[in-house]
């Protein structure tokens, strides 16, 4: 076994646990390269970060390292979202063909935004097959949206949108914003700017590549030693070729996962899967919706809806894509069945394939991040993240 790497960064006195599940995370879980987070309010509270941001253990993991973080990058997008809300140029309850007119075509008049953003549009998948040209084309990918026929009745059951999700919030932002701005350069000058957040949906010219962590997929015997939850009949309807989850997550075609450190596939805008950044940026965003602090533009009556800890509806708990039990609200997670997350059922974040997360816990006021370059095959409930969310909560309370 090779040595453990050296442990850098800061922790606040009382949350010492972090530190050490973040350590175990690396002699007993595989990590390569990894950081965590936690902001309580506007106050770093855990900043760390230790290995490698390159498979072969040659490249050390920096304080700006930054990282794929996939499917997390939905709650930065879910901030956006409610940032058009608390402005009035967006409404949860209005029918998503009241801004885009389009939309309405075949079935999907009565979907509302938050039927879309919750899941629940039957749009987790393309008939169309796009690729990255297409998904950089704005005007072209909205018609293929538009024209989409939902796969189930809207508003009956949810599947995870893994990677359309965001591509149809971003055409949603360009209609409803003065200025007609991408969901990303909206992010990056109302949320990214004014937070100081080293975070991008839609990765900028200037920024090198260089300090981009690359990927590692988990293979042979690692998948023996460090996975405990394989996402069995996800990769059976991906090898059939069929199903909800085949029809999730291999349109658009945009590359294997452990391909994205890559400026081609970062570069265009995918607010539901391609944001790259760090474990700070994440709580940092998340700590000032937890702690209301900061420059973060959301009003507090839009907070209490994100954090509202009720959010059942008639639709059945099962997640047609994921094949698990699944809970979501306004574009965000919810704890459900066995994975649990915050202090309470006000907490909402989102994870990202591999295991990276992020989320608020308003009953603490805590934000929470956590980035790395293995890619784990956990379904939701990664256990380098479980550890040190655990570890967090025992400090809380």
């Amino acid at each position: 076994m090779s040595a453990l790497p050296t442990i850098h960064g800061e922790v606040e006195s009382g949350f010492g646990p972090v530190a050490d599940a973040f350590r175990r995370n690396f002699s007993h879980h595989g990590e390569i390269g990894a950081a965590v987070a936690v902001f309580a309010g506007d106050r770093p509270v855990v900043d760390l970060w230790a290995g490698h941001r390159d498979r072969r253990r040659t490249l050390p993991w920096e304080r700006d390292t930054i990282v794929p973080v996939f499917s997390s990058t939905k709650g930065m997008a879910g901030l956006v979202l409610a940032t058009l809300v608390s402005r009035g140029l967006l409404d949860y309850e209005e029918r998503v063909a009241t801004y885009w007119p389009e939309f309405a075509a075949n079935g999907k008049d009565a979907v509302t935004v938050r039927q879309l953003i919750d899941h629940q549009a039957g749009l987790s998948g393309l008939d169309t097959v796009v690729r990255l040209a297409e998904v950089a084309d704005l005007d072209r990918l909205a018609t293929i949206l538009a024209a989409q026929k939902p796969a189930w009745l809207p508003g009956t059951r949810h599947g995870y949108h893994a990677i359309t999700l965001g591509l149809y919030q971003g055409e949603l932002v360009r209609r409803v914003d003065p200025e007609q701005r991408t969901l990303g350069r909206f992010f990056a000058e109302e949320i990214a700017e004014p937070l100081g957040l080293d975070f991008f949906i839609g990765l900028p010219a200037e920024q090198s590549m260089d300090r981009i962590a690359t990927l590692a997929a988990t293979e042979g015997l690692d998948i023996l030693r460090y996975e405990r939850d394989l996402p069995v009949r996800i990769g059976a309807e991906i090898l059939a070729k069929r199903g909800y989850s085949h029809a999730a997550l291999s349109n658009p075609r945009v590359g294997a996962p452990a391909r994205a450190a890559r400026r081609e596939f970062l570069e265009v805008e995918m607010p539901g899967s391609n944001g790259v950044g760090n474990a700070r940026s994440l709580a940092k965003a998340y700590g000032a919706a937890a702690g209301r602090t900061g420059n973060l533009p959301i009003e507090d009556k839009v907070l209490d809806l994100l954090a509202v800890a009720d959010t059942a509806d008639d639709v059945p708990a099962d997640d047609l894509v994921l094949h698990t039990k699944s809970r979501y609200h306004l574009g965000f997670r919810k704890s459900r069945g066995s994975f649990r997350f915050g202090s309470d059922k006000r907490a909402y974040g989102t994870t990202g394939l591999g295991g990276s997360f992020g989320f608020a816990d308003p009953a603490t006021g805590l934000g929470f991040g956590y980035s790395m370059n293995r890619l784990g095959l956990a379904v939701l409930d990664d256990v380098r993240s479980r550890n040190l969310r655990e570890a967090l909560l025992r400090c809380a309370a």
